[in-house]
Parts: structure tokens; sequence; C-alpha cells
């Protein structure tokens, strides 16, 4: 199981960390990923971090702001989000799979994340 937490209202330019916990999953065996969808508008890959910490960039979403990570000995990954916009009002899901370059077989629900401005 994936359970993600740590979002909230925040204004903008503000920063918020979210949290994914996997549970019943052999943690350092997995890829993680990040996505989100606003409202109105389909799911989009934020970012993915492989088992051995490398970072994967989804095509079409603007990084620079955003960073994933990972503690293996929490069985936790994270999705730091700096200068936060209004447009990044969303609900953020975390999943996992095998590589981050494969779809991913394991999804948690998500956090909502809500931007002022």
């Amino acid at each position: 199981q994936l359970q993600a937490s740590g979002g909230g209202l925040v204004q903008a330019g503000g920063s918020l960390r979210l949290s994914c916990v996997v549970s019943g999953l052999t943690f350092d065996e997995l890829a993680i990923s990040w996505f989100r969808q606003a409202p109105g508008k389909g799911r989009e890959g934020v970012q993915c971090i492989s088992d051995s910490g490398g970072r994967t960039f989804y095509a079409n979403f603007e990084q620079g702001r955003f960073t994933i990570s990972r503690d293996n000995a929490k069985n936790t990954a994270y999705l730091q989000m700096n200068s936060l916009k209004p447009e990044d009002t969303a609900v953020y899901y975390c999943a996992a799979g095998r590589l981050c370059k494969y779809g991913m077989d394991y999804w948690g629900k998500g956090t909502l994340v809500t931007v002022s401005s």
C-alpha cells in the first residue's frame, strides 16, 4: 500500500513537502513516482526516483521547483515543492513500479494541494 500525505492549503510562493509511505512492498526495489491531477485536467507525471536514487523528470513538466527524494530506511518517498503557484493546485498521487521508464504498478490515494493566490 502507498499512503500519500502532507497536502494542504498554502499561499502562492510557499512550500510543502509531501510524503509517501509504502507498506507491504519491498521499498528499496521500487521506483517511486509522483503524479498530479488538477481539476478538470488529465493526470501528469511530476518526477520519478529509481530504487538507487536516480531522478527522472517527466516531459512537459516544469522542473526546478519540485524535488523528489527517498529514505529507504523509512520506506518513504518525498516531494519537496517550493515557490508554489496557484496552477500547482491538484491532487498529488504517489505510485510505485519496477522502473521509472515503465508504467507504475501500485497507486495510493492522493493528497490535495491547494495554492491560493
